[in-house]
């Protein structure tokens, strides 16, 4: 009998705040996770393709007594040794405790589920599954399926299948009553919410959301297989059914346990050994078959539960790529960084970028352009060449694309790392200029030249770009100014752009603020990579603005945010965020907070032990943590994880630098020629580089004067008025950037150049003027 079908429904996904999530070692194409004490998405072939929302269960006496496991909240989560990822959970009731262990096959496509009832004898167990089938809600179709005799509960989408097979201990079908249906019409949630008790046996039901559902006896395993169809898929769950679940629990810990003797991961103190192996798992689970080197941010999607989202955070971003990266470099994988680098020159764009994210193939997600996002492959490469490690990847033209692109689009970028605005960052810009810096290394003759040159340039005015003096904020706090967020596009061409507002997204209404009242915790990059010392005035300074207004103290310590007014979070009264809300504390930037006590001489475990802290029992790391009043109908305490994304996988990765920066005495991912160039230092230059997007309206007197164009050109100039005119060809860098100097270190302060230039190819004129005043004061003026 055919499931009705609703005219309307809301598919979501599971909730974000994940107790653990899980992967085999062995052949099988299967990630897990479990949240709220059940199994929710399951992920198969690839990371990045969700197959279900969730696989829970009902408890009921049918009389009308009934409970879903997921809602009850009473529960424990436990694992068989430490980092290993399989899960015991414990649900406590007064009439039942129900123990379920989950583990993935290491040899077959398929996740084990084994569960015991005990307790009042009436009751019995009800497996709900809810399908997501290609990540597609749409066009699921379910059926109560035959395999060879067994009952099995099919459900399938285009070229996938799967099959939910169950046996008790002797190896019989334990299905009793099975039923499909279609979500918020006839599945089997609406059953128990409308009768009390399992009243409906449909046998297909689709296309749309379909939900399955069987009566089992109280204690069983089930088999939830994978394949292209539901048949595949069933041969498979019944295949994995025939051996013991207790042999699959122990194979799981023991390859899991023989994979963490070889990390190198050091004895620091017995509770944060625990989180550093826990965070090496998560990194190694997040990593891809097929694609071998590529990883996602994270096997959940933020506020999943409310979210109708197909990406979520199951995606690649080329930054929390490398950030994971540099964590296995610490701990001397060095071979599946090399991969991680193989990957990224794979999915390299021909101009040299990488997509804002991109599904595993290669493919964008979504459309932005984030400079940083270019630099840190590069970096990468870099740091991998630093311990001999790079072997005989051929990075060099990769290397001389993404230093072209960073040339020619810097030093602003279309969006920050926090994927918002665009402009001037100084985090963005610490990991050009080191990009510049280590990619020269590669580079040959004139390429290496320049971009040298471009990352002193870039360097030198940082303060002049972002760092702001005499402000409201600067007196309420008393200093001598700040780093601000995000410098307008335009402070590159003009003056006081400082003053103009830039928007903040994810707020219900935009509070017009200009740059300069907005501060954010991205300065920190500059110490970290050795652009700034610790105790620069500016630097200092900014640390003491972000810590009053960014900053704060919750039970499990310090947590900060990323800038002030965010609105990616929690609503006050808990509710998910949904395009707007408040932001919150990010455990990762603890974790930078501490990169900066570190260089200044502090003692790190405060934020050690808080970053710990903030994770859940089990020592996921969440990408937010509640920072206000407990909700507990939201499940929100002070200090513990939202219901935004968990794990984040480049909070784990922090914290595994964390501690080996600790050991080291320095961030362990500090470029090294960044640091051998600047130590800290802001660089003296004796040149300026106009354009191809940086156009100083002012040239210190004594310095050289370099026009940088996108194209090959001959530059028209003269000075004081267009005397003494020159016209003199751009010679090619190699970085698709062309370049002429002109000989004016002699001007004194007062004079000006005038130029303008024809294109080469084309033969046509730019159409206008430009001028540069000779000053005491180079650039466009500022610190």
């Amino acid at each position: 009998m055919q499931a009705p079908t609703a005219e309307r429904y809301h598919p979501t996904w599971a909730c974000a705040r994940k107790d653990m999530v899980g992967a085999s070692l062995g052949s099988s194409r299967l990630w897990f996770t479990t949240a709220e004490g059940i199994v929710t998405e399951v992920y198969w072939p690839r990371i990045d393709i969700p197959q279900i929302k969730d696989l829970g269960f009902i408890i009921a006496d049918d009389q009308g007594f009934w409970v879903e496991l997921r809602r009850l909240g009473a529960y424990s989560v436990s694992l068989p040794g430490t980092g290993v990822p399989a899960v015991e959970i414990t649900h406590h009731h007064p009439r039942f405790t129900f123990t379920l262990r989950v583990c993935p096959s290491q040899r077959r496509d398929v996740l084990l589920l084994s569960f015991k009832l005990e307790g009042d004898e009436t009751l019995r167990p009800y497996a709900l599954l809810a399908s997501r089938i290609g990540a597609d809600a749409d066009n699921n179709m379910a059926w109560v399926g035959n395999h060879n005799g067994r009952t099995v509960l099919w459900a399938e989408q285009g070229p996938f299948g799967l099959a939910l097979a169950a046996v008790t201990s002797d190896g019989a079908d334990a299905w009793r009553r099975c039923s499909v249906g279609c979500l918020e019409a006839s599945d089997g949630w609406q059953d128990f919410n409308r009768n009390g008790r399992m009243t409906w046996e449909y046998d297909s039901a689709g296309p749309g959301p379909t939900t399955l559902m069987g009566e089992l006896p109280n204690q069983a395993t089930l088999a939830l297989g994978f394949a292209i169809s539901k048949e595949a898929a069933s041969t498979l769950a019944v295949s994995d059914l025939m051996e013991d679940f207790e042999a699959a629990w122990d194979a799981q810990r023991g390859v899991w346990e023989a994979w963490l003797t070889k990390c190198k991961i050091p004895a620091v103190r017995a509770d944060i050994d625990r989180v550093l192996a826990l965070s090496a798992t998560v990194l190694k689970i997040h990593q891809d078959r097929t694609y071998c080197g590529a990883a996602v941010a994270s096997l959940s999607v933020p506020w999943g539960d409310s979210s109708q989202s197909r990406g979520g955070y199951h995606l690649v971003w080329s930054r929390d790529l490398v950030e994971a990266a540099g964590a296995l470099l610490a701990m001397e994988a060095y071979g599946e960084a090399r991969d991680m680098l193989r990957y990224l020159i794979a999915t390299q764009q021909p101009d040299g970028h990488w997509f804002q994210n991109q599904w595993l193939g290669g493919t964008a997600f979504w459309q932005g352009l984030q400079l940083d996002e270019a630099a840190f492959p590069i970096l990468l490469a870099a740091a991998l060449n630093d311990r001999d490690e790079l072997k005989a990847i051929p990075v060099k033209d990769s290397i001389r694309r993404a230093t072209s692109f960073i040339a020619r689009t810097g030093p602003s970028t279309g969006q920050d790392r926090w994927e918002e605005d665009a402009g001037v960052n100084t985090f963005t810009l610490a990991i050009a200029i080191a990009a510049l810096v280590e990619g020269s290394a590669f580079l040959d003759g004139e390429a290496r030249e320049f971009a040298l040159r471009l990352a002193d340039c870039w360097n030198a005015r940082l303060e002049e770009w972002t760092f702001v003096q005499g402000t409201p904020l600067a007196k309420q706090f008393a200093v001598g100014g700040y780093y601000i967020r995000a410098a307008p596009t335009d402070v590159l061409t003009r003056d006081g752009a400082q003053s103009e507002a830039v928007r903040i997204l994810n707020l219900d209404h935009d509070p017009g603020l200009p740059a300069n009242a907005q501060i954010a915790t991205d300065f920190l990059q500059l110490v970290r990579y050795g652009l700034r010392r610790p105790d620069d005035p500016a630097i200092v300074d900014t640390v003491k603005v972000v810590d009053r207004l960014l900053k704060t103290d919750t039970p499990s310590g310090p947590v900060w945010h990323r800038y002030d007014n965010d609105g990616y979070g929690e609503h006050d009264d808990g509710g998910p965020f949904n395009g707007a809300g408040r932001g919150r504390g990010w455990p990762l930037l603890t974790g930078e907070r501490g990169h900066y006590a570190l260089a200044a001489g502090e003692d790190v475990f405060p934020y050690i032990d808080a970053m710990m802290a903030m994770g859940n029992p089990v020592g996921l790391l969440p990408e937010q943590v509640w920072d206000a009043d407990p909700i507990p109908k939201h499940g929100l305490s002070p200090g513990k994880p939202s219901g935004s994304a968990m794990p984040l996988v480049w909070a784990h990765a922090e914290f595994i630098k964390l501690c080996y920066s600790r050991a080291l005495g320095h961030p362990v991912d500090r470029p090294s020629a960044t640091w051998n160039r600047y130590r800290g230092q802001r660089p003296k230059i004796a040149c300026d580089i106009w354009g191809p997007n940086y156009r100083p309206r002012r040239l210190c007197a004594g310095s050289t004067l370099t026009i940088a164009l996108n194209g090959p050109a001959s530059v028209h100039w003269g000075v004081d008025g267009w005397t003494g005119i020159q016209d003199i060809d751009t010679r090619d860098t190699g970085l698709d950037i062309h370049i002429v100097d002109l000989a004016v270190a002699g001007l004194k302060a007062g004079q000006s150049i005038q130029f303008t230039f024809r294109w080469r190819d084309s033969g046509s004129w730019e159409g206008r003027d430009y001028e540069v005043v000779i000053t005491d004061v180079g650039g466009n003026g500022g610190v």
